[in-house]
Parts: structure tokens; C-alpha cells; sequence
């Protein structure tokens, strides 16, 4: 009998994937499913970064390249980080990895020892927990309701710090609330970990460029803490490069040379022509950038609206990142004919297989009583996709 490790035996499967696997199985089938449950924009890869790929093929960037990458994309993003965040990396503490996840995983792999406690707030992306059970890290959950705009207090932080605390991991702009701190919110945190020199900060910023407060603030950017935060970004989302996988950590060097070992024992390297697609993303005009974020506003506002229309729906109003994250629990005890809803997975699924909208259950990202919505689809499908839900919620009683 094969054996299957405990450490893979006790993940959990991502419910996003599933769900988009659930909903390509229903189109495969014939049926109209619009789908809402995909985290990645819906626009092209700008023509000058994919040119930058053609050339580098031509030139044949096709060889192994440094475990952390090639120094002039590592430069490119210290650049930009200086430029942009107003934060000092040195090229040498960039690591590039095959995507944000890995490059957070990395982090998490390289910093938590078996028995550490790491904070995170939640609602959190579906992978923080299960990097941490691959770590065999212990997950100290502090939830942020809608109340509370989805963002934990200094209070909270505070009472969730013990003694074996290594790390937090936060998150903003959102996934999967689109909420984003701002920076009298971070320094509220801020001023609660200078007093823990022993924890390590991890600020997801992938949705740094998906933003409509018209500011970010980097956790980076605080001199307090500031050699403690591992900046974990990439390309992905800010340049509609889902499938190129490039993302890296800026990190103190201790993290940077420990991610750089331990990424030089199981990956290597990220794709070569992909590094230099990147570096044409952080070197080349931005304009393409403003543009995405334009329209993923104008997205927000229209979803936000459909959504407040429809009875027994909490809605905040998001301000980065292209998702909504309303409350659903009172539908919760209704039914549709023999069908009862019980939770927000039931729900999904009932939006999934009645009204052909795939959602992911607020369950997935460790607050149940919500789903997420993603807008990163056409002005077209949005409206549909909310009237079709407002159908299917209309007919639980």
C-alpha cells in the first residue's frame, strides 16, 4: 500500500480551485455558469512585457539563472520598491520565486519552527493556514467581522500575542475583503509589535496596485519595525501576469539567504523567460497599470451597488483587491424546496447549481457567514451574475 505523508494528508484542498474546478465541469456540461470565484484579472498580459518574453527566447535566456534570480530583475524591484513604497531593499535581499505563494511559503517555511505560534487575521487568503500546518507552525485565528471593515484593532493584535508568537502575516489591500489599511490603522499596529522584537512580519502587498483610497502605505515603510517585515509582492495582479508565476520576498538578510536556501533544494530557479517578462513589467511604462485598476474600480462600484440592492446582504464597500465579501448568514435555516442552508458553504453551492454564479463560501477564508464574490470579469457578466443571485436568493424562504 502506497503512503500518502501526514503533512499532505493534513492540508486542506483550496476551496477557491475547487469551486472554479466545480463551475469548468458545469460549462463543460452545457451549462451557463458565470464564474466569480477566479482570484486573478480577466485582462491580457500588456504587449511589451510578452514582447519582452519573444526576445528573451530569441536571446536565449533559456538557461538556468541564480536560485534567487537574475540581479537586474532583483535591481528592478528594489527600484521600484524605493521608488514607488519608499522602502530600502537591497537587490540582494530580493528572492524571486514561482509566484507570491511560493515566495510567501518560502518565508513561512524558513521562519516557523514546529510549535510557533503564528497571528492572522482573518478573514485570511485560503493558503496562510495550510503553510502554517506545513510548517507545523500552530494558527492563532483573530477574526475582523464587516463591523469592523474586516481590519483587527491594536487591542486584538495585543491579546493575541503570547510568548511563543514567531509571526503575523497581514494581508492588504484584501483577499478576500478588498479592505486596505490605512496608515494611522498600520501604525495603530505598528506600535503594538516594537514591543515584540522576536516576531517577523509578513506584509502580503500582491494587491498593492489594486487600490482606489489613492495611497499605500507599505508595513515596510515604518522605520520601527522595519527590520523585521518580509515584503512579499509580485507581478501577477498588478499586471495580469497570473500564469507567468513570478513573485518574490524582500526580506531582511537572514530570510533572504534562508528562503534562498531552501528554494535552492526543491524549485531552483524561476522560469528565466518569465523573469525577463517581469523585469520589463517593473522597467516599462506603467500606464497599463493605471488603466487595470480603473476599471476594476468602476467594477467595484457597479458590484457593490447590485449587491445592496438584494434583501438580507451586509455590504461593506471595499477599497482594493477585486473582491466583495458580503454577509450572508441570514439566509442561513431557509430552504428551496427539500434544499436547506446552513452555512455559507451550502449556500455557494446552491448559488452554484440553482442560479449558475460560482462563488467561494466565507468558510474558505476562516470567517463562515460570508461568500466571496470576485469582479475581476466583464460590466456585463457582473450585472447578470447579481441578477441571477438575486433570483436564487429570492426563492429560500
Amino acid at each position: 500500500m502506497i503512503q500518502i505523508s501526514d503533512r499532505v494528508t493534513n492540508l486542506s484542498p483550496s476551496q477557491t480551485l475547487a469551486m472554479s474546478q466545480k463551475s469548468a465541469e458545469l460549462k463543460a456540461q452545457g451549462v451557463d455558469v458565470i464564474n466569480l470565484s477566479v482570484g486573478e484579472p480577466d485582462f491580457n498580459t500588456p504587449d511589451h512585457i510578452k514582447a519582452a518574453a519573444e526576445k528573451a527566447i530569441e536571446d536565449n535566456f533559456t538557461f538556468y539563472t541564480p536560485v534567487a534570480g537574475y540581479m537586474s530583475l532583483r535591481k528592478a524591484i528594489a527600484d521600484n520598491l524605493r521608488q514607488v513604497n519608499g522602502v530600502e531593499y537591497a537587490p540582494e535581499q530580493i528572492v524571486v520565486g514561482g509566484g507570491a505563494k511560493q515566495a510567501l511559503c518560502n518565508a513561512v517555511l524558513s521562519i516557523v519552527n514546529p510549535g510557533d505560534e503564528v497571528i492572522i487575521p482573518t478573514p485570511a487568503w485560503v493558503s496562510y493556514v495550510e503553510m502554517v500546518k506545513l510548517a507545523e507552525g500552530t494558527n492563532v485565528l483573530v477574526p475582523a467581522g464587516i463591523d469592523q471593515d474586516f481590519k483587527i484593532t491594536p487591542n486584538q493584535l495585543r491579546d493575541a500575542i503570547t510568548a511563543r508568537t514567531r509571526l503575523i502575516i497581514i494581508c492588504s489591500p484584501s483577499n478576500p475583503t478588498g479592505s486596505v489599511y490605512t496608515r494611522d490603522e498600520l501604525q495603530g499596529l505598528v506600535d503594538v509589535l516594537k514591543d515584540y522584537p522576536d516576531i517577523t512580519i509578513i506584509a502580503d502587498e500582491i494587491y498593492q496596485h489594486i487600490n482606489f483610497t489613492g495611497s499605500f502605505t507599505s508595513l515596510g515603510a515604518f522605520p520601527e519595525i522595519a527590520d523585521r517585515v518580509v515584503v512579499v509582492n509580485g507581478v501577477s495582479k498588478a499586471y495580469a501576469m497570473t500564469g507567468w508565476r513570478i513573485g518574490f520576498i524582500a526580506a531582511p538578510m537572514p530570510v533572504a539567504k534562508a528562503v534562498t536556501k531552501l528554494q535552492s533544494q526543491y524549485t531552483s530557479n524561476p522560469s528565466s523567460v518569465a523573469q525577463k517578462a517581469a523585469e520589463a513589467a517593473y522597467n516599462g511604462p506603467q500606464d497599463c497599470v493605471e488603466e487595470m485598476r480603473v476599471a476594476f474600480e468602476r467594477r467595484r462600484n457597479l458590484v457593490v451597488e447590485l449587491a445592496k440592492e438584494i434583501p438580507g446582504i451586509g455590504v461593506n464597500v471595499p477599497q482594493g483587491a477585486f473582491y466583495l465579501f458580503p454577509k450572508v448568514s441570514s439566509y442561513f435555516g431557509k430552504k428551496y424546496g427539500d434544499r436547506v442552508i446552513s452555512n455559507d458553504s451550502d449556500l455557494a453551492m446552491y448559488l452554484l447549481e440553482e442560479g449558475h454564479v460560482a462563488t467561494v463560501a466565507g468558510e474558505a477564508f476562516c470567517l463562515p457567514g460570508y461568500i466571496r464574490l470576485s469582479y475581476a470579469t466583464s460590466d456585463d457578466n457582473i450585472r447578470e451574475a447579481m441578477r441571477r443571485i438575486a433570483e436564487a436568493l429570492a426563492k429560500l424562504s
